[in-house]
């Protein structure tokens, strides 16, 4: 058995003149979590849906636990869940009833799907929710339904495309402990309900998110341009990062922009977030507070601080911007 459950070798698609993948690499382990970040037009869907078989790479190969995608295409899509972006259920049916169309469309004999339905929909939260409509459900109720049919068939892999987007902070939160929980190895090997050593893929836009995940790989322009573990990642810019807070902001930002040594500068919330280059730390933190009073502005806070995944993702788009004028 392969040590890998999701693979990706030099998969490319492109429409038209737009390279929406462009050469993605992926090995995903079992028990992974795996983060897909990026923005908008990144590639990140274009990515799931050549890994499930939706779409057909113009090069490259997919395997699925072993199974070629576009060859062995029903086995390969036995092993794994997809949660799309949009919602898939059916809304005229109940929350039950989608879950039975969906275990029996996957093969679940009749004397099986019952009991697995009720089991995976405790494990979601909506097993009081059985006879709710589908399209009576808030949306991230319908995120859970969508994961519940995910996982029906318990999946040895698991891919989840932007599957928080539009949700509240609460539900995200729970939506993220169940993948969690489907992630983390159980006593047993394998749980009796699916949950443990699922692999998981998972694409995202936000940052927050993508820390909670084991690797990370940032994607731009069909490419994934960085790839670590969220720690390693924001090492990346250790001691690179002010943190800086005043009056007013734009002012506070127009100064730092035109000093040497400063690569950067962007807003979060109320501060802004300087990144200097390597070593120049001490420099800025001197030469700044006299800029912004000679400026006529207010300075209320400047202070170095560890780097964030967004901090480390501008790094990264910049460069690749450099590289790819």
């Amino acid at each position: 058995m392969t040590e890998y459950l999701i693979q990706a070798s030099e998969i490319y698609k492109h429409f038209n003149d737009t390279r929406a993948v462009d050469g993605v690499s992926l090995r995903i382990k079992a028990g992974e979590i795996y983060g897909l970040v990026g923005s908008d037009g990144a590639g990140k869907t274009t990515t799931m849906r050549l890994l499930v078989g939706a779409l057909k790479a113009d090069a490259g190969e997919v395997d699925i636990c072993g199974y070629d995608i576009n060859k062995q295409t029903e086995d390969a899509r036995s092993q794994f869940g997809y949660l799309s972006q949009r919602f898939s259920m059916y809304e005229d049916l109940t929350v039950l009833e989608n879950i039975r169309f969906f275990a029996e469309v996957r093969g679940l004999k009749s004397d099986e799907w019952l009991a697995r339905s009720m089991e995976i929909l405790e494990f979601v939260g909506l097993d009081r929710f059985t006879d709710r409509l589908a399209g009576q459900l808030s949306g991230g109720m319908k995120q859970k339904l969508g994961l519940a049919s995910a996982l029906v068939t318990r999946p040895r892999v698991l891919l989840l495309d932007e599957p928080t987007t539009g949700v509240d902070p609460v539900t995200r939160q729970d939506f993220w402990q169940l993948v969690i929980r489907l992630a983390s190895p159980s006593p047993s090997g394998r749980g009796d309900r699916g949950e443990g050593d699922v692999s998981v893929i998972i694409s995202t836009p936000y940052m927050d998110e993508a820390s909670r995940c084991h690797r990370v790989g940032f994607m731009k322009n069909g490419k994934i341009i960085a790839e670590d573990t969220p720690s390693n990642l924001r090492a990346r810019l250790n001691g690179r990062v002010l943190e800086l807070r005043g009056s007013p902001i734009n002012l506070l930002r127009h100064v730092a922009q035109k000093i040497e040594d400063v690569e950067d500068v962007a807003a979060f919330g109320d501060k802004l977030h300087v990144r200097v280059r390597a070593g120049k730390s001490d420099l800025i933190m001197k030469r700044l507070p006299d800029e912004i009073k000679s400026a006529g502005g207010v300075l209320t806070e400047l202070r170095a601080i560890p780097s964030t995944l967004e901090d480390v993702f501008i790094a990264l788009s910049e460069q690749s911007n450099e590289s790819h004028p």
